[in-house]
């Protein structure tokens, strides 16, 4: 199995984390790495839920999205939500690339220790065409914007 786990230290309760985690103008904001935009087209979070999200690059690319030139579109569910602790979900690229394809689960948890919550997620079932080295650059990035979100208030 393909797997990815970056793990996050944020300056805040476990509840205003997982706040984050299931706000679509929170995740419109911390889950899009640098030199994307986020639109979150659904988002239903509670457990079987539904959401839909598209990012764009900012700027022209010569390589290409997972959905066009210049989009990465996925949907997924949520399939478990406990409050100030763990989130998962079943996520799915909108694509025409085979390798780009298949269910992935994200699972996020939460584990309070003193003023600071640990944000471990993790991506399972990554496809074939996705490299575990960028996947994990790009889970660090959009963690750390969840950490300066969640800090700034």
């Amino acid at each position: 199995m393909r797997f990815t786990r970056v793990t996050q230290p944020v300056k805040a309760a476990p509840g205003r984390v997982y706040q984050a985690l299931v706000d679509p103008v929170a995740v419109a904001t911390w889950m899009v790495p640098p030199g994307m935009k986020s639109e979150v087209h659904a988002f239903d979070a509670r457990e079987g839920g539904s959401f839909r999200i598209t990012l764009t690059y900012r700027a022209p690319r010569t390589g290409t999205g997972k959905t066009t030139g210049q989009t990465d579109t996925f949907h997924g569910r949520f399939v478990e939500l406990v409050p100030g602790q763990r989130v998962v979900q079943v996520v799915e690229f909108e694509t025409d690339d085979p390798a780009m394809r298949g269910e992935m689960t994200v699972r996020y948890t939460l584990v309070e220790a003193g003023d600071t919550t640990y944000v471990a997620a993790e991506h399972e079932n990554l496809p074939p065409g996705l490299s575990e080295e960028d996947n994990a650059i790009g889970w660090r990035l959009s963690l750390a914007q969840l950490a300066r979100l969640v800090e700034a208030g």
